[in-house]
């Protein structure tokens, strides 16, 4: 498939501008996030479109603000969104995460003005090397820079509703760190979708679900590929991305 465009089943996404091209990563986060009773959603670092797009695709009535403070990216973002069935719910942002919330109506107090769900594939490449293509590397780290795991914490907390999600994916020793963090903004793990690549394999990603309320984290496991084959995707990964994917 060509390097510049990724086609789903019902939107096309274009990414010659983005340093972060569509991955499955982000295809797991989009497809396993908990949507139910979602009414107003937040994409953070929305890059490509793709987790506001398909959000869009999996609740018909759920409006949709995207953020990204790369204007080439968002740019992007938006073009994605205007050639796609959901153009009149999203609506994309170029700029950053502080500037986005200082931008909010008061009072946020009111329940309505906040966000019901949240969700973000924040950049964990802090302690990597810069990787040899430029605009990928500037993507990661000034990411990293600009959505530290305390700022995502911080306005999480304060843009949600009381019974709101916060949606996040990251390596299991990232998200550890991200759940000390977010506990001090009164987040706690509510669910843990923890993602191997075949039956038995080190965890590869942590999809964890915040609340305000949560007294144990409920645990469940997916597995990208079979056991028995490496090149085939295991049943409840097509069954997860069924919709999505083109072929499984």
């Amino acid at each position: 498939m060509p390097n510049d465009y990724f086609q789903f089943q019902q939107f096309r996404i274009e990414q010659g501008r983005c340093a972060m091209k569509v991955s499955t990563d982000a295809c797991l986060l989009g497809a396993a996030t908990d949507l139910r009773g979602a009414t107003r959603l937040l994409d953070i670092g929305t890059g490509t479109g793709l987790l506001a797009l398909m959000a869009a695709q999996r609740h018909a009535s759920v409006q949709i603000e995207a953020v990204e403070i790369d204007e080439a990216a968002a740019a992007q973002a938006a073009a994605n969104v205007a050639d796609s069935p959901w153009a009149g719910r999203i609506q994309v942002h170029a700029q950053s995460l502080a500037d986005f919330a200082r931008a909010q109506p008061a009072p946020l107090a009111d329940d309505d003005r906040r966000f019901s769900h949240i969700i973000c594939n924040p950049p964990f490449f802090r302690q990597s090397l810069r990787s040899p293509d430029a605009a990928r590397s500037t993507a990661r780290h000034e990411a990293a820079d600009s959505l530290s795991f305390d700022a995502l914490a911080a306005f999480a907390a304060g843009l949600l509703s009381p019974p709101g999600l916060l949606t996040v994916l990251l390596p299991p020793p990232e998200m550890q760190a991200f759940e000390q963090v977010a506990a001090g903004s009164g987040l706690l793990p509510a669910t843990r979708l923890v993602v191997r690549h075949r039956p038995g394999s080190r965890p590869l990603r942590h999809i964890t679900g915040f609340r305000r309320e949560a007294l144990a984290t409920q645990e469940t496991e997916l597995t990208i590929r079979t056991a028995e084959d490496d090149t085939q995707y295991s049943a409840a990964f097509r069954a997860l991305l069924t919709g999505f994917y083109l072929a499984l």
